[in-house]
Parts: structure tokens; C-alpha cells; sequence
């Protein structure tokens, strides 16, 4: 009963995991930059970097969100900013047509440089405020397998997505200007207009309004 009631949360993780993993963005670019400037091992340990600057991220999140639990305005709103977000990460995903590398050589110091890319990087903190922290605390209210489930399922899949991208890249450097990688991405963003539709709809049957 607790792996049917988890599965949706899970899978919600697997998704978000595979589009955040592909997706470009400053940490993806570090990743490829660090693989074609020394290896694909100092990309693999930029791409674990959210593990280290996720968890004060979500455990503060967490820690709001809860306080403000029982205030279904305000939670509808969040969704509601939840959807606006993911609907422009998926229009900036439709629109791309590649990532820009600018290689230049220098010392590997990827774990410091990752960990300071991602810190900065507004996007970590508006996904788990607008759409990772609302569903850890709706699956918690299911089940801690269910919450758990969707954080260490994101997690996995974000994190290998990063460094197969690492590898990839290492033996076929136009990977990443490649119409396969721009047409998955393309793929991502719809997948990500649908969850912007599911969190549209949660956020208005919060404020009342269907």
C-alpha cells in the first residue's frame, strides 16, 4: 500500500531528475567545461554537487513551508509561482539551440567551483520553493516513503544525468550542439508545460477558485 501511494511522488522525482539533469543551465555548463578542459571525472564530481548545496536549501524550505502549512492561500499562491516557473524553464528549454562553451585553460578545482555556481544560481532555490519543496511536503502528508521516494529519486537521476552528460561529452564534444540533445530538450519542455499545468491546477482548487 505505501509503494501505490508513493509511486506518484516517485515517479514526479524521476522526471524532474532526467529534465534538470539534461537541462541547461551554469552547473551544466561547468560540468561539460571542467570534461573538456581535464576529464570526465572532475565534470562526474561537478555534477554532485547539488547533493552538497541542495540540502540546506530544502531543509530551509522545508522549515518555512511547514510553518505555513495550514494557510491554503498562501500555499495556492506558491504553486501558482511554481507553475510560472516551470513554465518559463520549459520555454527557455523549446527555445534552445545549444550551449556556448567557452574553454579555457586553467587548474581543476571543480568540487569548489561547482559548489559556488550552484549556491549562486537563483534556480535551485525557486524549484524547491515552488515546486520540490510544496511536493516533498505533500508525499510527507501521504507517507515518508512517498517523500522520501521523490528527493532521493530526483536526486539519483539528476545527478547521473549530469555525469553521463560528463562522459558523453568527453567522447563526443558537438554532443551538446547536436539536434539529439536539442530535440530531447525540446521533449523535456513539453513534459515540463505539463507539470506546470498539473501545479496550475493545484494551486487554484487551494485558492478556491475551481
Amino acid at each position: 500500500m505505501l509503494l501505490t501511494e508513493a509511486l506518484p511522488y516517485v515517479t514526479s522525482g524521476f522526471f524532474l531528475g532526467v529534465i534538470a539533469g539534461f537541462m541547461p543551465s551554469p552547473l551544466t555548463t561547468l560540468v561539460i567545461t571542467e570534461t573538456l578542459q581535464h576529464n570526465k571525472r572532475q565534470g562526474a564530481i561537478v555534477a554532485a554537487v547539488p547533493i552538497i548545496t541542495d540540502v540546506p536549501i530544502i531543509l530551509g524550505v522545508l522549515f518555512v513551508l511547514a510553518k505555513i502549512s495550514e494557510l491554503t492561500i498562501v500555499l495556492g499562491f506558491i504553486s501558482l509561482l511554481g507553475a510560472l516557473f516551470l513554465v518559463r524553464l520549459a520555454c527557455g528549454m523549446l527555445s534552445i539551440k545549444g550551449v556556448e562553451l567557452n574553454i579555457q585553460s586553467v587548474k581543476p578545482d571543480s568540487l569548489r567551483k561547482g559548489i559556488i555556481t550552484n549556491f549562486l544560481n537563483p534556480n535551485p532555490y525557486l524549484f524547491w520553493a515552488t515546486v520540490g519543496g510544496p511536493t516533498v511536503l505533500n508525499g510527507y502528508a501521504v507517507s515518508w516513503l512517498a517523500a522520501a521516494g521523490f528527493i532521493g529519486t530526483f536526486f539519483f537521476f539528476l545527478v547521473v544525468i549530469k555525469m553521463l552528460l560528463a562522459v558523453i561529452v568527453e567522447h563526443f564534444k558537438t554532443f551538446m550542439t547536436s539536434k539529439t540533445y536539442i530535440y530531447a530538450l525540446r521533449v523535456m519542455g513539453i513534459m515540463l508545460l505539463v507539470f506546470a499545468a498539473l501545479f496550475l491546477k493545484d494551486g487554484l482548487a487551494l485558492l478556491g477558485m475551481i
